[in-house]
């Protein structure tokens, strides 16, 4: 007599959001109370790793800044492999999956395998480190437009980044850069070269939306410096543009900051 086949089971390429636990979805905390095996990514908030039932297995595949210690084609065999043992499958992601985080390349392969999957979107950090530190994306005085761009090149490419820069320079609105303050001086360079005024002004966020969260903000002409000087790390948000300059106004999450400090001081 054959074995019995176990039936296929389905991956849940899940949005983790920026940090803050509670901007995490419905969605994807339903799927994590199911779970058999969750695979998670570096940035998430490892208190949502406690929703998961008793006996599910929880493999950490992230990559870590300009270092893979998980290959992306490890990821998506394990992925497979499980779901063909017929388990429900978390993807855990940071953010939101297909904003720069590879979530179309894993449904394609998932696709390729004949494996079901369901994509659940996440807070993406722009919007909400944005919103945490007070700057609208856009604003009907100031921008009306928003452009994401990635701040480092796929691995391999040794050609640093190449971008339209006078496109970039010339761009009436907001830009966003995900994952680029390593390159943040070539940034800033770059769009001057280009055409943009050294006086734009530029933000940079570190640790959106979490207690630990800072802000600096300057312009063009001196942000390299400004995020030298400040110890400026990794995650971190470039947000270039005139909305910047309502960081001042709008700052309420600042204030939950100083609380927090004054509470455990």
């Amino acid at each position: 007599m054959k074995a019995v086949q176990p039936p296929y089971g389905i991956v849940y390429i899940t949005g983790a959001g920026p940090g803050d636990i509670n901007l995490v979805t419905l969605r994807a905390k339903a799927v994590i109370e199911q779970a058999d095996v969750i695979l998670y990514d570096n940035l998430i908030n490892a208190e949502m790793l406690g929703w998961a039932p008793s006996g599910c297995e929880k493999i950490f595949v992230g990559k870590l800044p300009y270092c893979s210690v998980i290959t992306q084609e490890t990821i998506n065999e394990w992925m497979v492999n499980h779901a063909e043992k017929g388990k429900r499958v978390v993807r855990l992601k940071g953010g939101d999956p297909l904003i720069f985080g590879r979530g179309a390349e894993e449904a394609a392969y998932l696709k390729k395998h004949a494996i079901a999957f369901e994509i659940i979107p996440g807070v993406t950090s722009s919007l909400a480190a944005g919103a945490y530190s007070g700057i609208p994306l856009t604003h009907r005085d100031a921008s009306q437009m928003v452009l994401f761009v990635t701040g480092h090149t796929k691995k391999g490419r040794k050609t640093g980044l190449n971008f339209d820069w006078p496109m970039l320079a010339a761009f009436d609105g907001t830009i966003v850069f995900y994952m680029g303050v390593k390159h943040i001086d070539q940034i800033s360079q770059q769009l001057i070269e280009a055409g943009k005024s050294p006086e734009t002004l530029v933000a940079v966020i570190e640790n959106g939306t979490l207690l630990h969260q800072r802000v600096i903000s300057g312009n063009l002409a001196g942000i390299a410096d400004d995020v030298i000087a400040a110890g400026i790390g990794t995650p971190a948000l470039i947000i270039v543009g005139e909305v910047v300059r309502y960081h001042q106004e709008l700052n309420w999450f600042e204030n939950i900051q100083k609380q927090f400090h004054q509470r455990i001081a």
